[in-house]
């Protein structure tokens, strides 16, 4: 453990192809409507405007992903889940002000993102870094017909961020 309560030490670095198997079982425990397995090697292995992100713990067990696209100035936020057995130690919020942190080396100056409506636990995290709601999907899911809400970070301020974790 780190010094913060809470806190499990881990080490993000990029996602690969060996870690899907991995990636998937977190998304299936994560979400009802999970992403295909295809999807996550389309986005590590084909797509350039993707930056895909795993955190792993001191046994180099992977506990949390993300997968974000980078156009011209901004960040979106495609999926982000952490492993059910290692919430609350932070690993959402780490990973988040890693790609974003990254992002914004890169060039990107602003971020955006759906949640489900239900999820308050990301819109409290999201809330957290910055995000605002700016508008409502309706009905955008399709397993359960739920709405989305649209969030935007307008300015990606590293050294707020930082101060974060």
């Amino acid at each position: 453990m780190s010094t913060e309560a809470n806190q499990l030490d881990i080490v993000i670095r990029e996602m690969t192809p060996t870690d899907i198997e991995r990636v998937c079982e977190i998304d299936h425990l994560s979400f009802t409507l999970p992403w295909p397995r295809n999807s996550f090697y389309f986005e590590i292995e084909k797509n350039d405007a993707s930056r895909s992100w795993v955190a792993e713990n001191p046994d180099q067990q992977i506990v949390g992903m993300l997968v974000t696209w980078l156009i011209v100035d901004e960040l979106h936020i495609a999926t982000l889940a952490t492993d059910p057995a290692y919430r609350q130690h932070r690993i959402g919020l780490r990973l988040m002000v890693h790609a974003l942190c990254t992002a914004a080396q890169a060039g990107a100056q602003k971020s955006f993102l759906e949640v489900r409506r239900s999820n308050l636990a990301a819109q409290n995290l999201y809330t957290k870094l910055g995000y605002q709601i700016d508008g409502v999907r309706l009905r955008y899911y399709e397993d359960n017909h739920e709405d989305a809400l649209l969030m935007s970070l307008q300015t990606i301020d590293s050294s707020r961020l930082k101060a974060l974790i």
